[in-house]
């Protein structure tokens, strides 16, 4: 085998172990959302593979002769990384919601197998290439360095190109796809002992894994952040439901942008009604668009003076635009990037309530939520203005309580409102947090909750100090917002 083919094959299949290892957060996306145990999980099962798969494919090349094992490895390898989308979906339904141990058995299921064959590739090359011992150091840096390059090219490519290009299982069958059909040639050349028989069978994994990857998704869209669609509500024609991933986002009546459905933008809503003057014009902040729910029901209740949206997804904002109902006519300015650096492009005192309702998976993200970011929404907050936080957690509200804290080590007057049972920590969802150097209308908020019909607890004062308890304040040195949200 010339130096050439060696160094191609070597590089080849490991840029596209890497391929696998960062579009497998996407495809498991759907199931058990993006957080930081989902990348430690996909991380953790592809390096064991990459493990198992160098040391039993050295110990293989040693007893078999490497001419025979490359092909076969390279179009294994190829039809293993075809199935883990549809494994992927296979199993996703039903390990949905397991929590971190679902996560790495479906990781598993899905990604450990072709890391560990394609794995195996490096080492049977250089038993390969080696000559004598004289030049076993030198096969093994150049292949090894080789290895290195092409992951770096693998991730790079992937991470900055692709997934701003085509859809996540499209880049993983077509990855499949090229390594069969060079497994099948390598096999050929290097062996010819593939049959008719073994090429059809073949050609028709690809044919199926090919139409499976190309036409079967969870996926209405798929941005750079998200995996997505629209629901139709069935008991509301004009009613839409944005799903990010595994969460449902945000509800949008394409008829009437003043109806809330969610719980939670109904208490910004109560909360906004309770602390501005209704004759006075508002300006608004988001972090975080969503559907853009909030940002159109403003201008349908409210003179609004500005109604800016800080979204990090410009895909996004797009789907809003095409599938949700969001036009120019609906008085609302879009700025696209992410919001810890954008918010310091607005200006200072500028905003009578700043919202966040911003998300990856089931939690903020951590750099939204710390005394850093905390300093950013005061200045752009009128004196007095009003700071709101719609986070999810689950007992015993850990990530809720921190970000209760680090609250109250910037605003004089802090509110939490949710289901009663859950602010008892008997049970989990949305939590709404309210901030102000003002204080906030308590009791006017609770009546306007009760006239729309919401049993509503809250949480102020010292009884909210007790519930908070020795909570860590989040900062952005110790932010750990996916260990401290505990989901079912």
């Amino acid at each position: 085998m010339s130096p050439i083919l060696a160094g191609s094959l070597v590089f080849s299949t490991s840029a596209a172990i890497l391929v696998l290892e960062i579009l497998a957060a996407r495809l498991l996306a759907p199931y058990v959302g993006v957080t930081i145990e989902t990348y430690s999980a996909v991380i953790g099962v592809v390096l064991a593979g990459i493990a198992l798969g160098s040391w039993y494919g050295g110990k293989l090349a040693d007893r078999i002769p490497p001419s025979r094992l490359l092909g076969r490895a390279v179009t294994l390898g190829g039809g293993l990384a075809l199935l883990s989308g549809v494994l992927v979906d296979a199993l996703g339904p039903a390990v949905a919601g397991g929590g971190p141990g679902a996560t790495v058995v479906l990781a598993a299921v899905a990604f450990f197998a072709p890391a560990a064959v394609l794995s195996s590739v490096p080492p049977t090359v250089a038993k390969l290439r080696i000559r004598d011992l004289d030049t076993s150091g030198s096969v093994v840096g150049f292949l090894s360095a080789v290895g290195t390059g092409g992951a770096l090219v693998g991730t790079f490519l992937t991470g900055f190109v692709l997934v701003a290009a085509w859809p996540s299982r499209a880049i993983v069958t077509s990855v499949g796809i090229a390594l069969v059909l060079a497994g099948l040639a390598l096999w050929w050349r290097l062996d010819r002992s593939v049959t008719t028989g073994g090429i059809a069978a073949l050609v028709v994994i690809v044919l199926v894994g090919g139409t499976l990857g190309f036409t079967v998704s969870p996926c209405d869209f798929e941005s750079p952040y998200f995996c997505g669609r629209i629901d139709v509500d069935p008991n509301r024609s004009s009613g839409r439901t944005l799903v990010l991933d595994n969460l449902r986002h945000s509800y949008v009546d394409l008829q009437d942008p003043s109806h809330l459905e969610f719980a939670y933008t109904r208490r910004f809503a109560d909360l906004v009604e309770a602390q501005t003057d209704a004759d006075e014009p508002l300006s608004v902040l988001h972090i975080g668009g969503g559907g853009f729910t909030l940002p159109r029901y403003w201008p349908t209740n409210r003179r609004v003076e500005r109604n800016v949206v800080l979204e990090v997804d410009a895909e996004l904002v797009e789907v809003a635009r095409s599938q949700l109902g969001l036009s120019e006519d609906d008085g609302v300015t879009v700025r696209i990037g992410d919001a810890r650096r954008t918010i310091d492009d607005e200006p200072a005192g500028a905003y009578d309530v700043v919202v966040e309702d911003a998300f990856g998976a089931v939690a903020v993200p951590w750099h939204l939520t710390t005394q850093e970011m905390l300093a950013k929404v005061r200045r752009v907050l009128v004196p007095g203005g009003l700071y709101l936080i719609n986070l999810i957690d689950y007992p015993p509200l850990g990530f809720a309580r921190a970000e209760t804290a680090t609250l109250l080590t910037g605003f004089d007057e802090v509110i939490v409102l949710a289901d009663p049972q859950a602010l008892a920590r008997g049970g989990g969802g949305n939590l709404v947090l309210a901030a102000s150097d003002a204080s906030i209308d308590l009791d006017g908020v609770l009546a306007l909750a009760e006239r729309e019909g919401d049993d509503v607890g809250s949480l102020t004062g010292t009884e909210l100090t007790d519930w908070v308890g020795d909570a860590s304040v989040l900062r952005d040195d110790f932010a750990p917002v996916d260990q401290l949200l505990n989901p079912p």
